[in-house]
C-alpha cells in the first residue's frame, strides 16, 4: 500500500526483474488500456538492454500480435507480460509463472483474482494500490496477507488542496484560467460519457481561452492513444474525461483536477481520481464540485466531508480505514469484498478469525486446503547446493544456467544438462552433483 505518486510501480519493476532473472514468468495485470500501455512503455525502456523479453496485452494490440504474444507466453519466451484483463482469459497458460503483479487492485473483482491464483498454486502475488478495498484490508489486519505501507513521500511533493462545493461558474473558470496561466494542464472528470457534452458547452460557453479534447473509454483504441499522446505533450489546456483516467496516469505538468457531479463517485474513485494531479514539485488543486441546490445523501455527503479532509501527504491508507467502517469488511471466504458482518459481532468475529490463522500458522489445524498437482517441495539436505564461483566464475553464465536448470523437467533433459556442463567446464564438482540429484528428486 502506498499514496498516489509514492513510487508503488517502482517496487513492481525491481520484483519483476528479479523474478525475470530467476528464470520465473512475470504478468502484471492493470484495470485499464491507457494505464497497461503506460506500465508496457515504462517496463520495456527500463530494461532495454536486459536479457528480459517485455510484451503488452491489451485491446490497444493487434490481432496478430496478440496471438504472437500468447504463443510466447506458453513457450517461455515471453519473460514479462503487460496487460489488462485479457490476461484472465482461458486461452492464456503460461509455462512458469512465477510473480504476479495486480496494478490499483482495488478494481479487480474476487472472481478475477481467484482465476489468476488457479494458473499456479506457487504463484508470488504482488498488489498495488492505494486505497485497498475493505476485504482486502481486512485480510491484511488480519494477518492472512501481508501488508507493506509506502509511507514516505518524494522530496518536495506537496499536497493537494481540495475544495467541495457546488459547481459555480466563476471558481471552475478561474481555476483551469490560473492553471493555464502558470504553464500546466487540467483534468476534467466526469461520471458518465453522457456527462461529455455539458462540460463541453460549458467550455465552450466560459472558458473559451482554454483548448480542451475528449478522451473515454468507448472511443476506438487507435483514436484514445492519440488524444492521450496529444494531451500529454501539451497540445492541450484541458483533458475531459470519464473515469478512464483514474488509473495510474502520470502527467507531471496536469495540476488542477476539477470533478463534475463528484458525489456520483465512490470514496477510493475520488481519491485516486485527485490522485492523477500533484506528480510533480508544483501545488496542485482539485475541485470536488455537485449539482447546484440538489440534496445530497448521507454517505455522499460523508465521502465528500472525508475527502476534503484528509489533504495530508500519504491519506490513501487513512481513507482506506474510514472506506473499511464506512462499508464493512465482506466475506472473508465469499465473495463480498465488502458489507457489514451481521450474524456476530465485528469484535467477534475478529476475535475468530486471529485464533484460527494462529491455529494454522503453528501446524494446530491442518487438512483445511486441497492438494495441488502442481506444488514442488523443498528440500533441506544441510550441504552446499549450487555451482560454485571456483567452478565457473562468470556471474552471467551461473544465473544462466541455474535459469535453463529449473525449467528441465525430464531425466533425459536432466542427463544432456549435466553431459554439456562436462564438455563445457569439466568434471562437475560434488556440489554441482548433490543440485542435479535435487533437481532429479523434486
Amino acid at each position: 500500500v502506498g499514496d498516489v505518486g509514492f513510487g508503488k510501480t517502482e517496487v513492481a519493476m525491481r520484483a519483476a526483474f528479479v523474478a525475470a532473472l530467476s528464470g520465473m514468468q512475470v504478468a502484471v495485470i492493470c484495470p485499464t488500456t491507457l494505464l497497461a500501455r503506460q506500465h508496457y512503455r515504462s517496463f520495456a525502456e527500463r530494461f532495454r538492454g536486459f536479457p528480459i523479453s517485455v510484451r503488452p496485452l491489451s485491446r490497444f494490440v493487434s490481432v496478430k500480435d496478440a496471438n504472437a504474444t500468447r504463443a510466447a507466453i506458453a513457450d517461455g519466451s515471453v519473460d514479462i507480460v503487460v496487460g489488462t484483463h485479457a490476461l484472465l482469459a482461458k486461452g492464456i497458460s503460461f509455462k512458469n509463472l512465477g510473480l504476479l503483479i495486480i496494478d490499483e487492485e482495488q478494481h479487480f473483482g474476487v472472481t478475477h483474482k481467484e482465476r489468476l491464483k488457479e494458473m499456479r498454486s506457487e504463484v508470488h502475488v504482488l498488489t498495488l494500490t492505494a486505497t485497498p478495498i475493505p476485504r482486502t484490508l481486512q485480510l491484511s489486519l488480519t494477518g492472512v496477507r501481508d501488508l507493506s505501507i509506502i509511507a514516505t513521500p518524494p522530496v518536495d511533493r506537496l499536497a493537494i488542496r481540495t475544495y467541495v462545493s457546488e459547481f459555480d461558474t466563476i471558481t471552475i473558470r478561474e481555476a483551469l484560467l490560473r492553471e493555464r496561466f502558470r504553464g500546466g494542464q487540467s483534468f476534467y472528470v466526469v461520471p458518465r460519457i453522457s456527462d461529455l457534452p455539458e462540460v463541453e458547452d460549458f467550455l465552450k460557453t466560459h472558458v473559451p481561452e482554454v483548448s480542451y479534447v475528449i478522451a473515454h473509454g468507448q472511443l476506438a483504441a487507435g483514436d484514445l492513444d492519440d488524444r492521450m499522446n496529444q494531451f500529454y505533450d501539451g497540445k492541450y489546456d484541458v483533458l475531459v474525461a470519464t473515469s478512464i483516467v483514474e488509473s495510474g496516469l502520470d502527467i507531471p505538468t496536469a495540476n488542477t483536477m476539477i470533478v463534475h457531479r463528484a458525489d456520483m463517485f465512490g470514496l477510493s474513485q475520488l481519491y485516486q481520481i485527485r490522485g492523477r494531479v500533484g506528480r510533480s514539485k508544483t501545488r496542485a488543486y482539485a475541485y470536488l464540485t455537485t449539482k447546484p441546490r440538489a440534496p445530497l445523501t448521507p454517505q455522499a455527503m460523508k465521502r465528500l466531508r472525508l475527502l476534503g479532509g484528509l489533504d495530508s501527504l500519504g491519506a490513501g491508507f487513512n481513507l482506506a480505514s474510514h472506506d473499511l467502517d464506512l462499508r464493512g469488511a465482506g466475506n472473508l471466504l465469499g465473495e463480498e469484498q465488502s458489507g457489514h458482518i451481521r450474524e456476530v459481532g465485528y469484535e467477534l468475529y475478529q476475535q475468530m478469525l486471529e485464533d484460527t490463522i494462529a491455529k494454522i500458522k503453528s501446524g494446530e489445524l491442518q487438512g483445511l486446503t486441497t492438494v495441488d498437482d502442481g506444488w514442488s517441495p523443498q528440500l533441506n539436505l544441510g550441504v552446499p547446493v549450487m555451482i560454485p564461483e571456483s567452478y565457473i566464475p562468470d556471474l552471467d553464465i551461473r544465473l544462466g544456467l541455474y535459469r535453463r536448470l529449473s525449467s528441465l523437467g525430464t531425466k533425459v533433459e536432466l542427463e544432456g544438462f549435466a553431459a554439456e556442463l562436462i564438455d563445457r567446464f569439466g568434471p562437475l564438482p560434488k556440489e554441482v552433483n548433490t543440485l542435479m540429484l535435487i533437481v532429479r528428486i523434486k
